[in-house]
């Protein structure tokens, strides 16, 4: 480890990342459950919201900026992002044939 790291006594990074995830979280929910929305628009929210949860979880707790080896990182991103693809579409897939 080099002279220039630094390490926090209290982890308000996490805290608030935490808390962000919280409040998606409930607004997910509440969309989902009693906002009466259509279709549509629920599908619409919560998938815009699923996708900033991501993206907090990406940046706040699996350090994705703290990384001298940029190139690798976005390869390891690319990688999970089309197993991710594939896991979801496979899934509808095979939901779509047996409904």
């Amino acid at each position: 480890m080099g002279a220039n790291h630094h390490h926090e006594t209290f982890p308000w990074k996490h805290i608030v990342g935490f808390i962000l995830s919280l409040v998606l979280t409930f607004i997910a929910l509440w969309v989902a459950l009693s906002s009466g929305w259509t279709i549509k628009a629920i599908l619409g929210v919560i998938v815009t919201l699923a996708v900033l949860q991501a993206a907090l979880q990406l940046f706040m707790f699996m350090h994705m900026t703290e990384s001298d080896s940029g190139r690798v990182q976005t390869i390891n991103m690319l990688y999970s992002f089309f197993i991710a693809v594939v896991v979801v579409a496979g899934s509808i897939w095979v939901m779509w044939f047996v409904l």
